[in-house]
């Protein structure tokens, strides 16, 4: 695949958003090369565009497969694997949000909620401390409360409320002034 100028342009920045987001640097770059590619690439291709080792091409297409960002296709009288970036921008936002939830939300929620616990029943913790993990706890299952129900949201009606942004408080009224 040739690259123009404004493809390298992007696929290098997503690279670097990759690594501020927590992903390896050639994983983004990858994953921005599949996304603009008219067509699947197998990972010879890959390696050889971005001029990165083969090895490390197979690595990352493991770890977008992990993350159900990218899946094999198959070519008519060829018979290694080629590899496509899911097309849709909300379906990919989604899948993203879904993992992120997976590999870091719930695990936390499950020591939040051990620690909780264990606090309560610990005369040596002060009550202070003990407030503060409880309020941390509350506030992550109310974010995660929140985003299994907007999960639900059908995308056009998801559109709309994201549109609306905060005018959507006009709607709900005056409340409490508290952030």
């Amino acid at each position: 695949m040739q690259l123009t100028p404004i493809m390298q342009k992007y696929i290098l920045h997503w690279g670097e958003m990759g690594t501020r987001w927590g992903v390896n640097r050639t994983v983004a770059q990858i994953h921005a090369l599949l996304y603009l590619s008219p067509s699947p690439l197998h990972a010879e291709d890959i390696a050889e565009t971005l001029g990165v080792a083969r090895s490390n091409v197979s690595t990352s297409l493991k770890e977008l497969q992990s993350w159900n960002l990218v899946r094999v296709v198959h070519v008519m009288g060829d018979r290694r694997d080629y590899f496509e970036s899911l097309r849709d921008l909300w379906e990919m936002f989604m899948v993203i949000m879904e993992e992120r939830k997976h590999r870091e939300i719930d695990p936390t929620l499950t020591v939040l909620r051990d620690c909780v616990v264990a606090a309560d029943a610990d005369k040596t913790t002060p009550a202070e401390i003990k407030a503060r993990m409880a309020e941390v706890l509350e506030f992550m299952e109310t974010l995660t409360n929140w985003y299994d129900q907007m999960k639900t949201v059908p995308r056009p009606m998801l559109v709309k409320l994201m549109k609306t942004g905060a005018k959507i408080t006009r709607f709900l009224g005056k409340s409490d002034s508290k952030r």
